[in-house]
């Protein structure tokens, strides 16, 4: 069959609307746009002259709906449909209620507007008032609204789980719940149709394992409805005016809900999936769980002919409430009803009160939550997996007397998760302005808010803590603050907050006298969700002067430019304005006021300003930041002073150290506070790497030669679980696989658990496919269901949620081997990301050796590091993980837009790397050299040549002779002692020249005017022009107490030169420098340590190896330049301690770590 070639994005939006049906692929939020234009195409054919309207607030899992609507806008408009995007939740749904009073206007443009609200759970309860009022009041004849709900079941992107039925049932609104993406449609236009006809608003549920999903599917025959007579009551079923309060209201509903359960048994929206009438077992699956169940019995084996056969039903309840009446006729007939649905039980309770009062011989048993015996049964918290079902449906299916092909008992997958291995939690940007702004003085603690900021409370440092509801940020200070001593706190606010509801907060605390200080960090983007922008004008003029008018007793600004407040942007009055360096000073001010205080930290949000860069909005950035890696003591004070993601680890022979990864660096500039000399800064951005042509038409044709892998969809689903890093692509390549499998007419579902990934967080991206849609009941991949991971970032591939759907046996693995750091090693820059470690404990799970590569380095040298995950792709296709056609594949890069020759290459290029791995290296320029960092004789040997260089040959002599010593005493050990015994010549080798070689001004000035050093850096900026370097010279600050770093120009380079020529006078009494404590502090630790050597030969016996290599890597822990250095040294004082009394004592045989060996293809770029 060939693949369609005439697939586009706008299909989803034409297919079946404006044109034919046929198959389209769409997202949850696209279905909620495509359901208007539906609704907008139902009326033009019925001859309506109808508009419609749609509004709300973002929150995941409804955090892209207004990005879509604005995509669509087009479209939108031509179909007669605006989009009103809200300030809050409550605002937009008294904006929808305007929209029913349209059709008994007499001045009407149009019959009637069809209405859409949306909000995620929280969103639900704030517009409750609203909501509850709009629903009394009613629907127009032409008009009907869907409540469209974003329950966050799983509580994955919110501050807790939803579960809103209850609610909206509180206020009389039916509610419907969709099982999948593919339902929307159909479920919009009914729930339009219901609310037309009985005046009821409708509530829909989209919940995040929906909503956030993807599927290709056919588009939906438009039903006709039939429209059974209703009583209206004396007073009608819709909107109206006057209609004043009073008992009307109530009785009104009444005739509301009974005209609406007439149109649901005459269009019934629930669905007998199999089985007839009086069955023995009625499976009733809400929503969502029907998939769950239909999955659960597929792993079971257990095929829909024998089990009608035995007089087994299921039903697909999409009314949830009231009371399907469909659920109502056959649970009257059935023996058993077993209710399946997710969290707390609504249909279940409805079922029961429903036949409570029939008579006993005809009342079947009903089962849920809880069995016949009043025993848990299914969860009513946790979100429900097919493998969770399992169990319970085979127990209950033998019971019955079903037993053909079903297994004896059901076997669970292996759960257990390690303790101890890093996560990937989500972090701020590169750049973020909440790396500053969410910093407090020493001694004070801030309360966190909705946003971005707060993941500040992750950060011990930050003495953040507390959460309240949006809009009541610092409020419930006012309620603690006369029963503690403490007397002020700081409040963090973002301005979508702020601009929400947030300005209320700030007026209750003015009112009651509060000692508070809002910090309101305004970046100019609803960060959080996507960058939107703020639904209206907030400036930070704008702020000041409503502050001022509220009676905020004091209002400052903080700024990375205090310039920017000019003309339009002038501030009011005497508002003082600070550069955000002096951020801890001016906060020390703030507290010491009594009231109500306001600190604006103003500077845009980095990931919205690169995006803005990016569609040429902003000017692009024209200064970068290099590290010179020979200077870097790899202390980490860098990535303490600027929380930067950016500054990341580089292993190198001489041991870990920090580069700028200038793909994602913003030039916030931060990280030159650290206090190290080897930050150097230069006018312009590297230049963009370009692909080579010559290189990649010599993969294209190394690439025609290979045999495609033969991989086929089967009769059974095909589940590939995608791991990565939020913002590196990985949605990109599931949309990818996603695209593929619809233009060959495959089935697929994908699921992207991005939820805060996109600062840096884990990305689970669960891939569905299958030869045929009805072979696909639920979108996430069940425990022990995958058939193939794919690990974009080990990191996440070992956390739990990826490794509990690893089955051994069936499993297959294609790992990145590239390490990216975790938040948490910006502030330890001891930790190391463990590939080792992590790659061998997939291989355990899965019960097979894993294919790997480090997919980046490769990406570097063939592509560009951005397309690293799609070379991923091509090398997990190749080897056989990715059962889709090459031609499918290759179309759906060429869809995806952009770069899409780049793409095209790196796909490429990961198949060489799987399928002729020499052929790669070949081009790649040769054998790939082998790691030697660990090889004594050359780590001698280059040690030896750097004293020279840095000192002269006598002084590399020295070197020579201790480690001669060492030599001499580990010499004549056999078997696991001679491993170790070189592990202990490593670490002295290693060890001896870190303090051998302290990096002086002598030294650093040699490294910083190195001709080399600086000729790289013209050929990737293209020049030196504005090459600064900033250093912290004595002359400059002996006075202080915290060293401040200047930045000096290119005419310092000589002078770097002539003191580099003097490196003769290091350490002797005409060395201007040897008097300064971190000198001396360097020549007493390379006394203590030789002496120490002195002491390990000595005492060297079997059993204390182990020990004196820890004792010889101790150096390893004094890192950085000045006070940085000078904490360090005594914690490894005390360490040192501890170790030689171990020493001392009677040995014991302790053998070294066995260490994990890396099985991967044997690839590296240079």
């Amino acid at each position: 069959m060939e693949i369609d070639n005439g697939f586009s994005g706008a299909d989803r939006y034409e297919v079946g609307i404006s044109r034919p049906g046929g198959r389209i692929m769409l997202s949850g939020t696209q279905a909620i746009v495509r359901m208007m234009l539906a609704q907008a195409a139902a009326d033009r054919e019925a001859g309506l002259n109808t508009a419609g309207f749609a509004s709300g607030y973002r929150g995941s899992p409804l955090g892209a709906v207004d990005m879509e609507m604005w995509k669509a806008k087009r479209v939108l408009e031509q179909a007669g449909i605006r989009f009103l995007p809200a300030i809050n939740e409550e605002l937009a749904a008294t904006a929808v209620l305007g929209t029913q009073r349209v059709g008994s206007d007499a001045d009407r443009k149009v019959d009637g507007v069809f209405g859409l609200w949306y909000g995620k759970g929280p969103g639900v309860d704030r517009a409750g008032d609203a909501l509850h009022h709009g629903n009394a009041y009613g629907s127009s004849e032409m008009g009907g609204v869907l409540v469209i709900v974003g329950d966050d079941h799983g509580c994955v992107s919110s501050s807790m789980s939803h579960q809103s039925d209850q609610t909206l049932i509180a206020w009389g609104m039916p509610v419907i719940h969709p099982a999948s993406v593919a339902d929307y449609e159909a479920y919009g236009l009914w729930g339009w149709a219901a609310s037309r006809h009985s005046g009821l608003w409708i509530g829909f549920k989209a919940i995040s394992e929906t909503v956030e999903s993807s599927v290709s599917c056919r588009s939906v025959e438009r039903r006709s409805f039939s429209l059974p007579p209703v009583d209206p009551g004396n007073d009608g079923l819709h909107w109206r005016w006057p209609d004043l309060p009073g008992p009307q209201m109530e009785q009104r509903m009444a005739f509301k809900l009974e005209a609406f359960s007439a149109f649901a048994r005459a269009n019934p929206l629930d669905k007998l999936t199999f089985g007839q009438a009086a069955p023995r077992l009625l499976i009733a699956a809400v929503g969502k769980a029907h998939g769950d169940v239909m999955e659960a019995l597929r792993q079971l084996g257990a095929g829909e002919a024998e089990l009608e056969s035995a007089g087994i039903a299921l039903l697909q309840v999409g009314l949830v409430w009231p009371l399907s009446p469909l659920l109502a006729e056959l649970a009257e007939t059935a023996e058993a009803v077993l209710v399946v649905e997710e969290k707390a039980a609504v249909a279940e309770a409805l079922l029961k009160q429903h036949l409570y009062n029939v008579p006993e011989a005809r009342r079947p048993v009903v089962i849920g939550k809880e069995d016949e015996e009043g025993r848990p049964l299914l969860p009513v918290a946790e979100e429900l997996r097919p493998s969770r079902l399992a169990p319970l449906l085979l127990a209950r299916l033998q019971a019955l007397g079903v037993s053909a092909g079903l297994p004896a008992c059901w076997q669970q997958p292996v759960l257990d998760h390690p303790a101890g291995l890093l996560k990937r939690t989500p972090y701020f940007c590169s750049g973020c302005p909440h790396n500053l702004s969410t910093l407090v003085p020493e001694g004070s603690r801030a309360q966190l808010g909705i946003g971005c900021h707060a993941m500040a409370a992750r950060i011990p440092e930050r003495h953040t803590s507390g959460s309240v509801q949006m809009g009541g940020e610092g409020v419930d200070w006012l309620g603690a603050e006369g029963f503690v001593d403490t007397g002020h706190i700081f409040q963090n606010m973002g301005d979508g907050t702020f601009f929400h509801s947030g300005h209320l907060a700030i007026r209750q605390a003015v009112a009651a006298g509060s000692n508070i200080t809002y910090k309101l960090l305004y970046n100019d983007a609803v960060a959080m969700t996507g960058g939107q922008p703020i639904d209206g004008k907030l400036t930070v003029p704008q702020i000041v002067r409503l502050a001022l008018a509220e009676r905020v007793a004091r209002v400052v600004v903080v700024a990375d430019d205090p310039g920017r407040y000019v003309g339009d942007n002038a501030l009011p009055g005497d508002t003082r304005v600070y550069h955000r360096d002096r951020m801890d000073e001016v906060q020390r001010e703030l507290r010491e006021l009594n009231g109500v205080s306001l600190l604006i930290y103003d500077q845009v949000c980095a990931t919205e300003a690169r995006r803005r860069r990016k569609r040429k909005q902003a000017p692009a950035l024209n200064r970068s930041v290099v590290i010179n890696e020979q200077v870097c003591e790899g202390c980490g004070d860098c990535q303490k002073a600027s929380n930067c993601l950016s500054v990341v680890p580089l292993k190198t022979d001489h041991g870990v150290k920090r580069r700028i990864d200038q793909h994602s660096c913003n030039t916030d500039m931060s990280c030159l506070k650290g206090f190290c000399p080897s930050f150097v800064t230069l006018r312009g951005r590297p230049r963009v790497k370009r692909s080579d042509a010559e290189l990649q038409r010599a993969v294209g044709q190394a690439v025609a030669r290979l045999p495609e892998p033969g991989a086929a969809l089967g009769t059974a689903p095909y589940e590939i679980l995608l791991t990565g890093i939020g913002g590196t692509g990985v949605v990109t390549v599931s949309s990818i696989v996603a695209t593929a499998a619809h233009l060959q007419q495959a089935a697929v579902s994908v699921l992207d658990f991005t939820g805060f990934a996109q600062k840096g967080g884990s990305v689970l991206s669960h891939i569905r496919l299958a030869s045929d849609r009805a072979q696909l009941h639920q979108n996430r991949i069940d425990r022990g269901g995958a058939d193939a991971l794919i690990a974009a970032d080990l990191v996440v591939a070992t956390e739990r949620e990826a490794l509990e759907c690893i089955r051994a046996g069936r499993t297959r693995i294609a790992a990145n081997l590239h390490e990216t750091q975790v938040g948490l090693m910006l502030r330890d820059p001891t930790l190391q990301v463990d590939s080792d470690g992590m790659l061998s404990l997939l291989e355990k799970r899965s019960g097979a050796q894993a294919l790997a590569l480090d997919a980046k380095a490769l990406a570097e040298r063939f592509a560009t590091p951005l397309q690293a995950n799609v070379l991923l792709l091509g090398f997990a296709w190749q080897a056989g993980l990715v059962p889709l056609r090459l031609d499918a594949v290759r179309q759906a890069i060429r869809l995806q837009g952009g770069s899409g020759d780049d793409n095209l290459a790196a796909f490429d290029c990961g198949r060489l790397a799987a399928g002729d791995p020499d052929a790669l290296r070949r081009l790649d320029g040769g054998e790939r050299t082998q790691d030697e960092f660990d090889d004594y004789e050359r780590l001698k040997l280059s040690r030896m040549r750097l004293l020279a260089e840095y000192q002269n040959p006598e002084y590399a002599a020295r070197y020579l002779r201790r480690l001669g010593k060492v030599e001499q005493a580990t010499r004549d050990w056999q078997g696991e002692d001679a491993v170790q015994a070189e592990a202990l010549r490593i670490a002295v080798a290693r060890n001896l020249y870190k303090l051998m070689a302290c990096k002086d001004e002598y030294e650093v000035a040699r490294q910083l005017s190195d001709r080399g050093f600086l000729q790289r850096l013209a050929e990737e900026h293209g020049s030196l022009d504005g090459l600064r370097f900033h250093l912290a010279p004595d002359v400059f600050n002996f006075w202080r107490r915290q060293p401040r770093k200047v930045a000096v120009g290119r005419w310092i380079l000589p002078l770097m030169r002539g003191l580099a020529r003097l490196r003769f006078l290091r350490g002797s009494m005409f060395d201007p420098f040897a008097g300064q404590e971190d000198r001396r502090a360097e020549r007493q630790l390379l006394a203590d340590y030789e002496s120490l050597l002195d002491t390990l030969c000595a005492g060297l016996e079997r059993g204390k190896l182990a020990i004196a290599v820890k004792l010889a890597r101790l150096p390893e822990s004094v890192r950085g330049y000045g006070h940085v250095k000078l904490a360090a040294i005594p914690a490894m004082g005390k360490r040192k301690a501890e170790l030689l009394l171990a020493f001392s004592e009677p040995s014991t045989v302790q053998p070294l770590p066995e260490q994990a060996q890396r099985r991967h293809i044997p690839i590296v770029a240079r």
